[in-house]
């Protein structure tokens, strides 16, 4: 059986190949994909080879892509936890018609009700989940969301419904800050707007947010947070900063004011068993499942458009020219099959 896979075989070179589907083994599953999703910020880095990337460490080609939803279409002899026609989460798979996995490493979608599209996201958005957990917001306190892309947008809802009261975002792009207010943003500030930090502030009543999920991966958008932040706040940075461009004043800033800044990227989260701040991969997927099927996790407005794996090589030359991609690019692939 023959399939499909998105690579990156050059900077800037997205492409579509062929490949051979291999067959699972004893204790693994096959995986047919629905849908899987563009993490526009990580993927785009990969493709123009920013510092700090797997591309700059290890070079092309570079297979993008870790998050989506399908299918079991074949099982190993010693698979007991899953079994053919199973709706699946797809992690760390890349954009490619079929999988492999180790059976242990994938959840099962119980719930029927949930539509795969919507299911695909769960990955990506259970680094929002970290991201705010690590925060450990309690009720009632202010929280700041600093960029309003895919990651923010889940972030926002996420601390909304941790009760942090009111959650307030930054983003350049009226469409994002827009659809922000429209999700139970209290305030969208734009971060080049003036007196922003004041303005900030402000609609935290006077003293700044307790608690920042950094998501644009900004050096400088990092030091505004420490300018507006509340004393002994809290900054989780979700955000990956590749380019350290803005020198920061840590004794003014961070060690004077008791600031806690604290790394979100999904490898420092628990593997086995989840604790307060730190919760396993799969027991996010689940929160964001319930959180769907319950009506109180938007997707769809983050979806910017649905297009064929055929469409990758201009899709991702796209994102290269752009430093503000749209939010939700979804590959389908049933519409290669």
């Amino acid at each position: 059986m023959s399939g499909h896979y998105v690579v990156f075989e050059s900077c800037g070179n997205a492409v579509l190949k062929e490949c051979e589907v291999p067959e699972p083994g004893a204790d693994e599953v096959l995986l047919e994909s629905d849908y899987s999703v563009v993490s526009a910020g990580t993927e785009r880095a990969n493709l123009i080879n920013l510092p700090n990337t797997v591309a700059d460490e290890s070079g092309f080609p570079f297979i993008p892509g870790y998050c989506g939803a399908g299918r079991v279409i074949s099982a190993g002899k010693d698979v007991t936890n899953l079994k053919i026609g199973d709706r699946i989460i797809i992690t760390w798979g890349g954009h490619r018609s079929h999988t492999i996995k180790k059976a242990q490493s994938v959840l099962k979608i119980e719930d029927d009700s949930i539509e795969m599209l919507d299911a695909a996201f769960a990955h990506i958005a259970s680094f929002s989940f970290l991201g705010v957990r690590k925060l450990k917001i309690e009720l009632g306190e202010s929280a700041m969301i600093a960029g309003m892309g895919m990651l923010g947008v889940f972030a926002l809802q996420i601390a909304s419904l941790s009760g942090a009261v009111p959650v307030i975002v930054s983003d350049f792009d009226p469409a994002r800050r827009k659809l922000a207010l429209e999700l139970g943003a209290a305030a969208a500030f734009s971060p080049d707007e003036e007196n922003f930090v004041e303005k900030v502030k402000a609609a935290t009543g006077g003293n700044g947010p307790n608690a920042v999920v950094e998501v644009t991966g900004s050096a400088r958008a990092l030091q505004q947070a420490l300018e507006y932040i509340a004393w002994e706040g809290r900054i989780s940075l979700l955000g990956c900063t590749r380019i350290s461009d803005v020198p920061i004043d840590f004794y003014k800033y961070v060690h004077r004011r008791g600031i806690s800044l604290t790394g979100a990227h999904t490898f420092t989260r628990a593997k086995q068993e989840s604790a307060p701040g730190r919760w396993t991969e799969h027991d996010d997927y689940r929160t964001f499942l319930k959180l769907v099927a319950a009506g109180k996790l938007q997707i769809r407005q983050l979806i910017s458009e649905i297009v064929s794996p055929e469409a990758a090589h201009d899709i991702y030359a796209s994102l290269a020219e752009t430093k503000n991609p749209p939010l939700g690019i979804v590959f389908d692939w049933s519409k290669i099959r």
